[in-house]
């Protein structure tokens, strides 16, 4: 039905241009024949081309990600083992004073082990080792129920191991031994 004003021939409406976009893709898509089969049309010569260029830099961007990637990582265990290296020092003195008097030894073994702590803490994954705390599953691990009147029911009495990090950081559960609920 045409419109007033408008003539009804095809072509006119934004239906029929649509359509006449739809026939030329077709044309230019369809097979040739003769000699033209051997060549593609302009149209899709240069989507194909583009195409193509698109693939490649798809493949450009790949190869440019791994490669930061393989770097991002050799940077930062780079960085950890650098971080561990002073107290492997303070290790190899304490082993070369072995023969000195055992309570300096033992105090030289102590101070590398904070220096451990601190340096775990600096990484993000500070130590979790406090008692007298509520249980919480998410930071705990029970090894052990024990009965302690003195204690409130689910309550850290005892750390048996300690644990690192906090959250989703958390690099092991604080294992704990946890009071008995009440009866």
């Amino acid at each position: 039905m045409a419109t007033p004003g408008k003539s009804a021939e095809p072509g006119n409406s934004a239906a029929d241009a649509g359509a006449g976009a739809d026939s030329r893709l077709l044309e230019a898509s369809a097979p040739a024949t003769g000699a033209q089969a051997d060549q593609p049309s302009p149209e899709v010569a240069e989507l194909e081309d583009r195409w193509r260029r698109a693939m490649a830099d798809l493949d450009n961007v790949r190869k440019r990600h791994a490669e930061e990637l393989r770097r991002e990582r050799a940077a930062e265990r780079a960085r950890v083992a650098a971080a561990w290296l002073p107290v492997l020092d303070n290790l190899e003195l304490a082993l070369a004073h072995a023969g000195a008097e055992p309570g300096s030894i033992v105090q030289g073994i102590l101070a590398i082990r904070d220096q451990a702590v601190q340096m775990l803490a600096s990484l993000g994954y500070p130590r979790d080792d406090q008692t007298g705390v509520p249980f919480d599953p998410n930071r705990h691990e029970v090894v052990a129920v024990v009965d302690d009147p003195e204690a409130e029911p689910n309550t850290v009495t005892r750390v048996v191991r300690p644990g690192y990090g906090t959250g989703r950081d958390e690099l092991r559960p604080t294992a704990v031994a946890v009071s008995k609920p009440r009866e």
